[in-house]
């Protein structure tokens, strides 16, 4: 039957594109090795198969985070298989793998978060352009939105006048997430005198934000445009790790930053605890005469 990638592709509703692009290219790696073993297809793979290939991932320098990804990944596709009815038994039941080094998200510093948010124009920006990036830089930080959650923004997901927006998240689950002062007010600026600037004939009305052709802002947009407001490079997820724990060490409750952050376990949101116990360490460590 071969592997079907496009079918396995398909079938993974509820997931940003780039989940999806990652199982794919696990997947396809994964059967491009089984190729050399004259597999063509995967009702020849069995539990040892894939534990030799994840041991050959190791042996090959893998990183940690990344073998654990693809046994996430062929765990999905094979569970896809038998639920599907094209095998009769899971191989990747139980696989397990090495867990992913632990490392912390990166806080900004004070110094990094002022330049990105008040640092004043390049001169060379139009100003719909730097209505623009200013709106995405304050709702990023803000509200701790992940970038996709952005650049999905449609008009009727916002209501400045009552100061909220609503997040359509991973899964396709709904929140509500306050929009801080500054946030409404460069939104307010940017869909009244920026965005009619950028638009166009084809561009999409039920786009928030548009890229210099008038397209639907797109992830790598957004990389661009911290890249432009910022000295040191700055990953858009920094501005996320950085709102919930800015919001931590102000004393917010861990329930309500999970809301926030719509996280499904608390789990995940617990590690943001651990990013601001550090925090405060490297701030006693530098400023407390007896550290």
């Amino acid at each position: 039957m071969g592997w079907d990638l496009e079918g396995f592709s398909a079938s993974l509703t509820g997931v940003s594109s780039a989940t999806r692009e990652a199982y794919g290219r696990d997947v396809a790696a994964f059967a491009r090795w089984a190729g050399r073993l004259g597999l063509t297809g995967p009702e020849g793979v069995e539990r040892r198969t894939l534990r030799r290939y994840l041991a050959f991932l190791s042996t090959s320098g893998k990183a940690k985070r990344s073998i654990a990804r693809s046994a996430s990944s062929l765990r999905r596709y094979f569970g896809w298989l038998r639920r599907s009815g094209r095998l009769d038994a899971d191989p990747s039941a139980g696989l397990s793998a090495p867990k992913g080094e632990g490392r912390l998200p990166r806080v900004l510093a004070d110094a990094e978060v002022t330049q990105l948010l008040d640092e004043p124009r390049r001169a060379d920006d139009p100003p719909e352009i730097a209505a623009r990036d200013l709106a995405v830089v304050e709702l990023l930080y803000g509200s701790g939105l992940r970038v996709a959650e952005l650049c999905g923004l449609r008009p009727d997901d916002l209501d400045l006048r009552r100061r909220r927006v609503v997040v359509w998240g991973k899964g396709a689950k709904q929140r509500q997430v306050p929009l801080s002062p500054p946030a409404v007010e460069a939104l307010d600026r940017w869909l009244r005198d920026g965005r009619p600037g950028l638009a166009g004939p084809e561009s999409p009305d039920d786009a928030v934000f548009l890229n210099r052709r008038g397209n639907r802002l797109t992830p790598r947009d957004v990389r661009r445009i911290l890249d432009r407001r910022s000295t040191t490079p700055v990953h858009p997820h920094a501005l996320r790790h950085t709102f919930a724990t800015h919001l931590l060490d102000g004393g917010a409750d861990l329930r309500a930053v999970q809301e926030l952050l719509g996280h499904a376990d608390l789990a995940t949101t617990q590690l943001y605890t651990h990013v601001s116990k550090e925090r405060l360490k490297s701030v006693f460590q530098a400023t407390h005469p007896r550290a």
